[in-house]
């Protein structure tokens, strides 16, 4: 989703994501952020194997869709690319 928080996420920023539960984290680096009208652009534009290579699209489709409603999809869908950086 392309949540107001994450319209200034760019390549090279970093992500940290914990763990929840945890106080464990992993850090990222943003190598690429491509920015799709919806859903189906998105996979379209990033192939639905490179999302997910045991789903087909249109399960990828609904899957995503079970999870974000229209209102969600309507803000737009963002394809980022990350690397994992040393620990």
């Amino acid at each position: 989703m392309k949540y107001p928080h994450l319209a200034d996420l760019a390549a090279c920023d970093v992500i940290r994501f914990r763990i929840k539960g945890t106080n464990e984290t992993c850090e990222v680096k943003v190598k690429r952020v491509t920015e799709y009208p919806d859903f189906e652009a998105l996979l379209d534009g990033e192939g639905p194997a490179n999302i997910n290579p045991t789903a087909t699209r249109e399960q990828q489709l609904g899957s995503i869709r079970t999870i974000y409603p229209s209102e969600k999809e309507a803000l737009g869908a963002l394809a980022i690319e990350i690397q994992r950086t040393a620990a």
